[in-house]
């Protein structure tokens, strides 16, 4: 007679997105039974998960419900849009919150993580100030000087972001942000525009035994979003060390044990603090070839409180998205054969596809992964992968 064995967790995932899909994946690695939420049917971690649950986490019942209905050792949000004061009752009754529910409340929104960041810690930041209507906006870019940026306080990867050069642009630049938030909080920040080099995801792990560092990711963004991300980025050392520093405070502060994402503006000789993840970050896809171990699998590790070995970089690694152009409920993938070809001689090439339902403009359906002798190599080939991968849309 057989025997049953016993999950060594039960995951609530928050959020069935892209990035949790493969969070999923590796907590299924470790024996861990997932329970996958979100807003919409068959999202990429439910494909994956030993349950589903369908409902919106900005509804505070249904979360609630969810919850109690299951039970879990761990809950994990994987999205910002979630009734946060919900997770912080149940952490509260003795559940575990990762990182935890101050962590999850305090970067759900981009004002409160930046007065942590800035006037809790006393870390650089740009010179910035948030506004709640056209005329607060007006008022805060007299402050923050041209050209500025605006973005709502709540969204996710860079939806709503848009530059202004002019007090001509700042209406187009408010109706942008506003359409495009996340949530119910009607607010944007308006922050100066940093004259960086570059910019940095310092993927930051918070253990038992310590915090740990990836090598710094650089990226490069449109629309406010991620296009293409590599690794390592060169840096000056007392650069690198002054991001860590920061890192590293700003997530003692916040507590509990997992990964966080934590962006850095750097210039010619200085880093700035720019914005928090509490999850795994989406400029990280290029973990799941760069590392020995991927983002996914150090969030893992770290909120089950497993052993992390050294962090290993398996060379020079590049990511490029790959994205839809219109609305559509059936299409097919092609292309993946040609994509796998583009590998260079001393390297390597993968695609992901992250098996979403339906596409929208500039939505990211997978992502083109490669390795080679130089980042710049490794990046030509993420780009002729991904651009290789084609959406055919179906009447």
């Amino acid at each position: 007679m057989g025997t049953t064995m016993a999950p060594t967790a039960k995951v609530l995932l928050l959020g069935s997105g892209e990035l949790g899909k493969e969070f999923a994946i590796s907590a299924k690695r470790y024996g861990c039974h997932v329970v996958a939420c979100d807003s919409y049917e068959r999202a990429p971690a439910m494909q994956v998960s030993d349950e589903a649950e369908v409902f919106s986490m900005l509804d505070a019942d249904a979360l609630r419900a969810v919850i109690e209905k299951h039970r879990p050792d761990y809950i994990v949000p994987e999205v910002e849009a979630i009734r946060t004061e919900v997770l912080q009752e149940f952490e509260d009754k003795g559940y575990a919150v990762v990182p935890s529910a101050r962590a999850t409340f305090m970067t759900m929104n981009r004002d409160r993580i930046r007065e942590v960041a800035a006037a809790d810690l006393g870390l650089r930041t740009s010179k910035y100030r948030y506004a709640e209507s056209l005329d607060e906006v007006r008022a805060a870019a007299q402050h923050t000087g041209f050209p500025c940026v605006i973005k709502p306080v709540m969204s996710s990867s860079g939806k709503g972001q848009s530059n202004a050069h002019s007090m001509d642009e700042l209406e187009k630049s408010w109706t942008y942000a506003v359409a495009n938030m996340r949530g119910d909080r009607k607010k944007v920040i308006v922050e100066e525009f940093v004259p960086f080099e570059y910019e940095i995801t310092l993927l930051t792990v918070r253990t038992r035994d310590g915090v740990i560092f990836c090598e710094p990711i650089g990226h490069r963004q449109e629309r406010g979003d991620y296009q293409e991300s590599w690794q390592p980025v060169p840096m000056p050392d007392t650069l690198l060390a002054d991001a860590q520093a920061m890192a590293e405070k700003v997530v003692d502060n916040l507590g509990g044990y997992g990964i966080f994402g934590v962006e850095f503006f750097v210039t010619r000789d200085a880093v700035i603090f720019s914005e928090l993840s509490p999850r795994p970050h989406d400029t990280g896809m290029v973990t799941l070839i760069s590392q020995n171990l991927s983002e996914f699998d150090l969030h893992a590790r770290a909120i089950l409180g497993l052993p992390i070995p050294q962090v290993r970089l398996n060379g020079p690694s590049a990511s490029a998205v790959i994205l839809a152009d219109r609305d559509a409920e059936r299409f097919s993938i092609k292309g993946l054969s040609e994509a796998l070809r583009q590998g260079p001689e001393t390297g390597e090439v993968d695609v992901r596809i992250f098996g979403k339902p339906t596409t929208r403009p500039y939505r990211r359906m997978g992502v083109a992964l490669a390795t080679a002798d130089t980042v710049e190599k490794a990046r030509e080939h993420a780009r002729k992968a991904a651009e290789c991968v084609r959406i055919e849309y179906l009447s």
